[in-house]
């Protein structure tokens, strides 16, 4: 058996591969990898990063975002969002973006993986997984960045605080609100 062939055996469907991973089973890494993109058995997402994809009856699928970031970071520790979640909140919020939000510790700026673009911001905390509590905060720390109306956004957000867990909500302005946040909080929940 061929040494592409042994690393060929190495791979699964619909998994995401950094360089170096691949490294391992293969001495000539770059010439494997070149030769597996030109027959298809794996896409280039980015500079070391490749996919390998899985079929489905429409096709091959895209690679699992969670799986690409934490490839990309090689770290666990991220939370992936979008604007469009917070027209979840019922804040007024209508607009539909096509951008993704990687909260993490480690990257910062905008990075095309695949065929899809990632905004990464370095925050120092951010929770495990999204709450509304932590999404009514995010909303108004990037609401400058929305194609929304601010003031009627921002007279909903009042409104939405009465009705959430204040405890909960003042724990994810203390932890997670910017300094603008903080100050607009500050009255609704006597912070």
């Amino acid at each position: 058996m061929s040494r592409l062939q042994q690393l060929k055996r190495q791979l699964k469907p619909g998994e995401v591969y950094r360089r170096t991973e691949l490294a391992n089973w293969s001495k000539s890494v770059d010439r494997h990898l070149d030769e597996l993109v030109q027959e298809g058995t794996l896409q280039k997402l980015s500079q070391g990063l490749y996919y390998y994809p899985k079929e489905s009856a429409f096709g091959k699928t895209p690679p699992d975002e969670n799986m690409l970031v934490e490839s990309f970071l090689k770290d666990h520790r991220f939370l992936l969002t979008t604007p469009n979640i917070y027209n979840s909140l019922g804040v007024g919020t209508t607009q539909l973006y096509n951008e993704r939000t990687v909260y993490n510790h480690k990257r910062h700026g905008e990075f095309k993986l695949g065929n899809k673009t990632f905004q990464f911001k370095i925050k120092p905390h951010f929770p495990k997984k999204i709450t509304p509590e932590f999404l009514l905060v995010d909303l108004v720390n990037n609401l400058e960045s929305l194609a929304e109306d601010s003031s009627e956004v921002l007279k909903k957000v009042a409104d939405k605080v009465e009705v959430m867990d204040k405890k909960k909500l003042k724990h994810s302005v203390v932890e997670y609100g910017s300094v603008k946040a903080k100050k607009l909080f500050a009255p609704l929940l006597q912070l």
